[in-house]
């Protein structure tokens, strides 16, 4: 069965196995995403979910977005979006979904805004090739010819300057490395698309709903560093603890040595 969860790009990092193996992987940090709405074949015609995810001060809230948000007994939220495809049995309104809802070695589909661009050119765009760069050329990054002569129109379709990025772009079939409860975060082999902040929703793969691969085992450093720490700081005071017993023996040798002498004399 489909699910789905929101979340927010943190960035890139890499990932280690215990076999030594490096995985690039995107950090998604998954707040407790809120159930409010379902909908139902027999009250809306077809079965979906809606969930919200960020929450936003009442100030910047209207009152129906109020009255919407109070049915599930929460707050206003920032984002909200729909999920079909799911089984509404599973899932009562104002139900918290966490990070857990997808499990390590799950094949998920990836959407996010992609970076905006701006205004490009045809190079930048659409990855056309430059003229020569000499002097007399008189033709650099330029479009190029428009039409044909037999038409006497430019062709439709055809690639010019224009805004470039800031679209909606889904990644299909991303392995999830990893999933951390105690941080609410989600690692996802590979890029998505979107800027560090940006909003993502991971959804179960289309193509292979079904695929579910076996988790890698990551390599964890910090008991192991914390663990060599710890004996390193107890040989050290071993070590320490010798040095000042030796130099206590040696001070009291020297002290009977000396009152010996002045016995004498």
């Amino acid at each position: 069965m489909k699910k789905g969860i929101l979340g927010r790009k943190i960035g890139m990092t890499q990932v280690f196995t215990e076999e030594g193996k490096l995985i690039p992987v995107t950090v998604i940090e998954v707040e407790p995403n809120i159930v409010t709405q379902i909908k139902t074949k027999q009250t809306d015609g077809y079965d979906a979910i809606q969930l919200g995810f960020g929450t936003k001060r009442e100030k910047l809230s209207n009152k129906p977005e109020m009255g919407h948000v109070a049915k599930a007994n929460t707050t206003p939220k920032r984002f909200l979006k729909e999920f079909k495809g799911v089984d509404v049995a599973n899932y009562t309104l104002g139900q918290e979904l966490k990070a857990d809802t997808f499990e390590a070695g799950e094949i998920v589909d990836v959407t996010g805004i992609s970076k905006g661009k701006g205004i490009q050119g045809v190079i930048k765009r659409f990855n056309q090739s430059r003229g020569p760069m000499s002097h007399g050329s008189q033709y650099h990054r330029g479009v190029g010819s428009l039409g044909s002569m037999r038409p006497m129109r430019v062709f439709k379709g055809k690639g010019l300057p224009g805004h470039m990025g800031s679209e909606t772009v889904t990644i299909q079939n991303l392995e999830i490395v990893s999933v951390d409860m105690e941080n609410n975060i989600i690692l996802i082999k590979g890029n998505v698309p979107g800027p560090k902040k940006g909003l993502v929703i991971i959804r179960t793969s289309i193509k292979k709903p079904n695929l579910k691969k076996e988790a890698p085992k990551l390599k964890t450093y910090a008991t192991e560093e914390v663990t060599d720490i710890v004996e390193a700081d107890e040989q050290v005071t071993e070590s320490t603890k010798e040095t000042v017993e030796v130099t206590d023996e040696v001070e009291a040798q020297t002290n009977e040595e000396s009152s010996q002498e002045s016995d004498e004399q």
